[in-house]
């Protein structure tokens, strides 16, 4: 599960991440309790227009963003994006210490957070394929995510817990110091031992390469659909959190604890994602009905407690879903084009919120968050039945009765029919698709096949039996032997 850590570069850069991602979830926290309860009456409309004015840029500068992240040093680039973010977040909370903050102030904050996090996404998220080997990445890409959410936990918690102690403009102030973390672990870093991915030529249509490449990988097309959907109508737990809070009659500390329990399930399926030895197509498809389902059962609980513990399921698909997507996309990705790729996946997934954020808002306005939650649950049974109807399609996937048992049925698709399972199954020692016990015998049992002996156990039998092949030049001369032998007999 840990595997990537072991890594220097990775265990330095992993441990800077972690202290800057408490930071960023303590402030994403504060902005929008700040534009819900400081600067609006409860106005959900306008933190899904912060949160669109955040994400925005995103889905605008892809092109541009991605390009950056295959032509420069991505060290480099992080290095400027951790400080832009660490100014922007510094100047944004003078603003509310000193009284001056206005709601256009957050609108702006916002879009530059937005167009700054536009370039920083794509180098960061590639960065991983500099830090650990190509037979590691999608554990490092799994134990990212379980930094990200682990940072969930602390973060949103000890910012409702600030928020009421010393006010919202110091918790600014506080995730502004947290950026020198991740800014000391860039310097830590080996430069000797970062791996040096191909980079991006000057050449026409580099702009517009990450789309040609996706527009010939069905697959890949079938996750960003998913993935805009999830990330559109899905994830817009700032929305939905803060008016159940306050649906509940809860506060800020309340707010913080519902986003850090979320955490709970999120970190749980990052964990598991990092065990898995890659990241596979299956496990997304599954992971996004997950969603559904779990964002349904959230929106029927008669309780703040028996809500705040239903969204544990809800992080850990959520996470879980988006971990093996980011993994799949990364792992399967041409190198020379990855930065690409993953600033088109990351427009889609941060994107979707200018679409998705405000229609969300105005469901929980005029319906009730109950409502908002059930808009989540349809994009993800939605999203469920798109990844199956292809794997239907593309695949041939069938689920069919098996021919020697009555009422077993099996999954079969394109790459494994039927014929090919029951001859499986036969090589397997099943009859009637049950495996049969393996007789135990106080002799053991070797199997000899061209010349090759694979025992059970070894013992003086096989070693009496069985035969031993020698060298071509060594076989050549006893066979020459043993006819000169004959011929004198």
């Amino acid at each position: 599960m840990f595997r990537s850590l072991s890594n220097y570069n990775y265990r330095v850069w992993f441990i800077g991440a972690l202290v800057s991602n408490v930071g960023a979830w303590m402030q994403a926290t504060t902005q929008n309790w700040v534009v819900l309860t400081q600067l609006t009456d409860n106005d959900a409309v306008a933190v899904g227009i912060t949160m669109a004015l955040q994400f925005g840029p995103q889905l605008v500068l892809v092109p541009i963003t991605g390009l950056i992240a295959d032509r420069f040093d991505r060290r480099t680039i992080l290095f400027f994006t951790q400080s832009s973010l660490m100014l922007l977040g510094t100047a944004l909370g003078l603003l509310l210490l000193l009284g001056h903050a206005e709601l256009w102030h957050l609108y702006l904050f916002a879009l530059l957070l937005g167009i700054v996090n536009a370039i920083d996404g794509p180098a960061r998220q590639t960065f991983v394929s500099d830090l650990v080997s190509e037979h590691n990445m999608a554990n490092a890409v799994a134990l990212n995510s379980a930094s990200f959410n682990a940072a969930r936990l602390i973060g949103p918690a000890v910012a409702g817990l600030l928020i009421v102690l010393i006010g919202s403009g110091w918790v600014f102030i506080v995730n502004a110091f947290t950026f020198i973390g991740v800014l000391i672990a860039l310097a830590m870093l080996n430069s000797s031992r970062l791996r040096r991915m191909p980079r991006a030529p000057r050449s026409r249509g580099q702009f517009v390469e990450g789309f040609r490449y996706v527009s010939k990988r069905p697959d890949l097309i079938v996750v960003f659909i998913i993935v805009f959907l999830v990330g559109a109508f899905a994830m817009n737990f700032p929305i939905v959190s803060s008016t159940m809070a306050v649906e509940f009659g809860r506060g800020a500390g309340e707010y913080g604890l519902l986003s850090s329990i979320l955490a709970i399930g999120s970190l749980s399926g990052a964990l598991l994602a990092a065990r898995r030895e890659r990241a596979r197509f299956g496990v997304i498809i599954i992971a996004v009905g997950g969603l559904g389902v779990a964002s349904l059962i959230s929106a029927l609980m008669p309780s703040f407690w028996t809500f705040a513990a239903s969204v544990i399921f809800i992080g850990f698909a959520a996470v879980t879903m988006l971990t093996t997507a980011n993994g799949f996309v990364q792992t399967t990705t041409e190198p020379a084009v990855r930065g690409r790729v993953m600033a088109l996946y990351m427009a889609i997934l941060m994107g979707g919120t200018p679409v998705g954020a405000p229609i969300v808002g105005w469901v929980a306005n005029a319906m009730g968050p109950r409502w908002a939650l059930g808009v989540a649950a349809v994009a993800g049974l939605v999203g469920f039945a798109i990844g199956v109807g292809w794997l239907v399609i593309a695949h041939e996937l069938r689920l069919q009765p098996h021919p020697q048992a009555r009422w077993r049925l099996v999954l079969t698709h394109s790459g494994r029919p039927l014929s090919a399972l029951i001859e499986a199954e036969s090589l397997d020692g099943r009859i009637d698709g049950v495996r049969m016990p393996v007789p135990t015998t106080t002799t053991p049992i070797a199997v000899v096949s061209e010349n090759r002996v694979t025992p059970e156990e070894f013992s003086e039998q096989v070693a009496l039996t069985s035969p031993i092949p020698l060298p071509k030049y060594q076989r050549e001369r006893a066979e020459a032997e043993a006819a000169e032998g004959a011929g004198r007999r």
